[in-house]
């Protein structure tokens, strides 16, 4: 695949569309196991609360996959991203109800690097709160 967003089609401040992904107790026991990651922080709200946690929280790289897909859905390439990375800064607390939480995802080009690859800055929040910090990719375009 290759990118369809063209290098010479964005500029410093482009935004990109804005994504919500909805997240319930079901979507993390279906990505416990994909992942393999068992911990009962993401499944237990007995265990959460006694670790200290306000409740189940959203696996860490669920939330970091959940964010990228607005870069990938905006480039159409996966491929195209070449370095991603964020700080976490809060989990996402996923209610035991039928609506659980939302992830909030907006992006921007925050700088044109060189080879046709630019930064995109991420915003990622859940229940108003960011839940991500530096995040960002960078992506070569076509």
């Amino acid at each position: 695949m290759t990118a369809k967003v063209t290098y010479e089609s964005v500029e410093v401040g482009t935004e990109l569309p804005v994504r919500s992904f909805p997240v319930t107790r079901a979507t993390l026991v279906r990505y416990a196991g994909a992942s393999g990651d068992f911990n009962p922080i993401h499944w237990n709200e007995r265990f959460a609360r006694e670790v200290g946690l306000p409740d189940v929280i959203a696996h860490g790289m669920f939330t970091m996959a959940e964010a990228i897909r607005v870069v990938t859905d905006w480039t159409g390439d996966p491929g195209a991203v070449v370095e991603y990375g964020v700080r976490f800064t809060k989990p996402v607390v996923v209610p035991d109800d039928d609506e659980g939480a939302r992830i909030e995802v907006s992006g921007k080009v925050g700088a044109l690097l060189d080879d046709r690859r630019v930064r995109v800055d991420l915003t990622v929040m859940s229940d108003g709160k960011k839940v991500l910090g530096m995040s960002r990719a960078v992506v070569r375009l076509a």
